[in-house]
Order: C-alpha cells, then sequence, then structure tokens
C-alpha cells in the first residue's frame, strides 16, 4: 500500500547536516532542508543554511512557513489564524479600492477598528476556533466598552473575513451569521434649522471674525444652497461652477488618508456625481467671490494658500463657532479662569488630565464658547487649589455668565444639520423623497426620508378625507 501524500501546504521531516568546515574540520555551516508539498499539488525541496544546526533549523522552518502561507491559490485551513485571515481579507479589500468599487477612507475606518479591537480579540484564535458563542461575546464586550456603532463596524469586518474563509475552504459557514443583531439606542429624529435660526446662524458667523476668518459664512450658505456634504463642498473646483447656468458639478470630495494626507476622491457612489442648480443668493455669493480672483483649478473654498481645507479641521471650527459665546460675561469668566490657571502654574493639558476632561474643553471654557454653571467652574478652580464659594468677585461672574443667550440656540449645530435643512426645505417644498435623494447624492431614498428629513405633521390632506368618510351623523 503506497504512503498518503502530504496534505496540502504542508511539508515532511525537517533533515540538517554540515554543509562546510573550517581548516581544522570544525562545522562553519549548516544546511537544513525539507520537502513541501505546494498548493498545486507538487512536492518541491526547500533549504536553508545557517552558522548552527538549530539557526539553518529555524531559517528553513520559517522559508516553510513563509511558503504555506503566500503560495496558497485561494485555500485556508482551520488550523490557520485569524491574524492571517485577516490580512488576506485587508489584501481584497485593497484590490477592490483599486477597482474603485471601495473608498480608501472605508480601509482607514476599518484598519483602526482592526487594530484597536478585532485583531487584539480574537486574531491569535485559529479560525476553526471562531465559533458563534465566541464572537458574540466578543461583540458584546466591543459594545459595552466602545459603543454599538464600534460593534456594527467591527461585526461587518469579522463578518467579511469569515466569508471569505468560507470561500477558501477553512469553514463550512459564516459563524457571525447567527450572531445577534447589534442594536443602538434610538437616534433623535432628523432635526432641521428653521428659518429664523438660519437667519440666527448667518448673523452669528458674519459676526464671528474666527468665522469669517475660517471662511465659514459662505461655506455655509454654499451647504444650504445644495445640501452637499462637507468634504463634497471642500473639493468643489472654479472650473466646475458655471454662473452663467447657474449650476455646479459634483464629482470629488476631500478626504484625509493615514500617511497619505489629503486627497481628492470620487464621491462614495456614482449618486454622488450630480449637476445641481444653484439658487440666486448662493450665485450672488459665487459671483463676489470670483470677483476677488481666481484660478479655475483652484478649489472654490481654499485653506489659506491656495489648497484644499481639511474637512475634520473645517467642522471644528464651524462647531467652535456654533458653540455658545453667549455674552461678554462668558468670555470675562473665561478670561478669569485662565488667569487663575496659570497663576496655579498648570496648562491646559495638565488641568485636563486631572479632571479626565477632553483638552478642547478647558479651551472652550476659556474662550466663553461654552455654558457653564456653578458646578462645573467649582470644579475646575478645586483643581488649581481654589474654592469658589470663597471669591465672592469670581461667583459675581459665574452668574452672570450663566445667563441665557440668543446664542444658546446654535449650539446644536452640526455641519449634516445644514444638509439635512436643504433636504427638509426641499420637501416642504412638495419635491418627491426621490428628487431629494438626488439633490443630496444618495441611491436609497430610504436613508433620505429615514436621516435627513426633519417630521412634518402627518399628511395634512388625511383630516379632509376622513370628513368626507365620515360625516354622516349615523355613524357616530
Amino acid at each position: 500500500m503506497s504512503r498518503p501524500p502530504l496534505p496540502i501546504g504542508s511539508w515532511g521531516k525537517i533533515s540538517t547536516r554540515v554543509e562546510k568546515t573550517d581548516g581544522k574540520g570544525k562545522p562553519v555551516t549548516y544546511l537544513s532542508k525539507a520537502r513541501i508539498r505546494d498548493h498545486d499539488g507538487c512536492v518541491r525541496p526547500v533549504t536553508a543554511v545557517g552558522k548552527t544546526k538549530t539557526a539553518a533549523e529555524h531559517a528553513v522552518l520559517k522559508k516553510l512557513q513563509d511558503r504555506a502561507r503566500t503560495s496558497q491559490s485561494g485555500e485556508l485551513t482551520a488550523m490557520h489564524k485569524i491574524n492571517h485571515l485577516l490580512d488576506l481579507w485587508e489584501k481584497r479589500f485593497e484590490s477592490l479600492i483599486a477597482d474603485g468599487k471601495r473608498s480608501p477612507t472605508s480601509l482607514d475606518t476599518y484598519r483602526r477598528s482592526l487594530k484597536n479591537h478585532v485583531r487584539p480579540a480574537i486574531g491569535e484564535l485559529r479560525i476553526g476556533e471562531a465559533t458563534t458563542p465566541r464572537i458574540d461575546t466578543v461583540l458584546t464586550k466591543i459594545k459595552t466598552s466602545s459603543g454599538a456603532s464600534t460593534a456594527k463596524t467591527c461585526r461587518a469586518i469579522i463578518s467579511g473575513a469569515m466569508k471569505l474563509a468560507v470561500r477558501y475552504g477553512a469553514l463550512s459557514v459564516n459563524p457571525v451569521r447567527e450572531v445577534d443583531t447589534i442594536e443602538a439606542p434610538p437616534k433623535d429624529p432628523p432635526r432641521a434649522l428653521t428659518g429664523e435660526e438660519v437667519a440666527l446662524l448667518r448673523k452669528s458667523l458674519a459676526a464671528d471674525e474666527r468665522a469669517v476668518e475660517a471662511d465659514l459664512p459662505d461655506l455655509a450658505s454654499f451647504m444650504l444652497g445644495t445640501g452637499v456634504r462637507i468634504g463634497e463642498s471642500l473639493a468643489v473646483l472654479w472650473n466646475q461652477i458655471d454662473l452663467e447656468a447657474g449650476t455646479v458639478n459634483i464629482t470629488h470630495t476631500i478626504a484625509r488618508l493615514a500617511g497619505e494626507g489629503l486627497i481628492r476622491k470620487r464621491t462614495k457612489s456614482k449618486a454622488g456625481v450630480r449637476v445641481l442648480h444653484l439658487p440666486n443668493w448662493a450665485i450672488a455669493m459665487l459671483r463676489r467671490r470670483q470677483a476677488a480672483g481666481i484660478r479655475l483649478d483652484d478649489p472654490v473654498f481654499a485653506d489659506t494658500i491656495g489648497g484644499y481645507r481639511d474637512p475634520s479641521n473645517t467642522r471644528r471650527a464651524l462647531r467652535t463657532a456654533l458653540s455658545p459665546v453667549g455674552s461678554t460675561a462668558r468670555r470675562d469668566l473665561g478670561l478669569s479662569l485662565r488667569t487663575l490657571r496659570r497663576q496655579s502654574g498648570l496648562n491646559r493639558k495638565q488641568v485636563a488630565d486631572t479632571l479626565r476632561w477632553p483638552q478642547t474643553t478647558i479651551e472652550l471654557i476659556e474662550t466663553g464658547r461654552i455654558k457653564v454653571d456653578h458646578e462645573l467652574v467649582a470644579t475646575l478652580v478645586a483643581t488649581y487649589g481654589i474654592k469658589l464659594d470663597q471669591l465672592h468677585g469670581l461667583l459675581a461672574q459665574v452668574h452672570a455668565a450663566t445667563q441665557p443667550a440668543e446664542s444658546d440656540k446654535l449650539a446644536w449645530i452640526r455641519s449634516h444639520a445644514l444638509r439635512k435643512t436643504t433636504a427638509t426645505a426641499l420637501d416642504q417644498a412638495g419635491h418627491t423623497a426621490r428628487q431629494i435623494a438626488d439633490q443630496l447624492g444618495q441611491a436609497k431614498v430610504s436613508i433620505t426620508q429615514d436621516i435627513y428629513l426633519g417630521r412634518q405633521a402627518a399628511n395634512p390632506a388625511a383630516a379632509q378625507a376622513l370628513e368626507h368618510a365620515f360625516d354622516d351623523p349615523d355613524l357616530l
């Protein structure tokens, strides 16, 4: 009876012999070799040398392991580590990006979750050990520690990797398929700015020197007039604007990739490529900017040196501008708190670390851009060795700073609220959900309806229909 063949990707016994000796006959080089059955079924020799027998054996073993890993032509085993499977999944995702079927920013997001959550949790397990209960436990822990959104991302990654394992023969079914659905707390309903809030927004941005310096008034107007995403706004070039026809051609978005910096890439889907008509007030704003001098290949909303602006920095500038400056009282309190911090010899980072607050919170307090109360200020000055109730002058400032201010109405606004405001305005004007989705560059109407349209009163024609249906008093 013939000997059974080696399994695909495995090797036989490693043998080692002396390859070279010195003048005294002492071995100086060893040769180790073994035969591996490649994934085409052929058995081939693999050799390696080393100064010692152990070094030679380790060298040939590494070659064999690398050969088994890299020579795969579409086959895995249940004994491979999940880290190896995740490497293959990443490479496949990279090929999809090269084909234009996936976004590089998506891979950036996935890699963060891989590094911080997925690999530490299951990377060293064997593929065959990835059972449904084990993965369910891992995802539950991630949801508890990092939130439902992160857990959903990790679930998508693991599911994609296990789907690859099924395709390559390491598993018969995807164990993630039966994992419990990850449910997040219900989100607040879509909220759009009212006409009064839009007027207040424009007034506040125009009156804020830092907002004007960051070019936010015109950018906010452009977003309200088009409904485009902030990255799409920053990617628009002057040669994509036709002021005579009153249109803008949306084709790209700006994103930041790790190791590459800012890139201008195609929109996330085919639905994102669209030509939009501009309202007259947006055209007037663009004519004014054009009159100041432009180059056709420059961004409409460029940074200080004429290049692309970072969407994250722009969002941060908008958040800061919309944080409630409130009144002179808040600014005066912020200056007093900054003086006390400096007198105590502490910097913002030291204070933030002591209180376990974000460092930006200290900055917002000291610039009068956050609504404070007695407890917050007392906690802050305690880190400076000060009791708030013993400083009557500071107490008076705190009382004045806690009074309501008109700009508090804007504190909830984020960049996406402008997009939702555009969508809701079109909805109120009688546009269909499909027309609004096309304006926003969304392929699925359901997303537009569920996420971007502010809820209105139920169908106003319903009352009239019911009145006609039940107007017979005998029905009562």
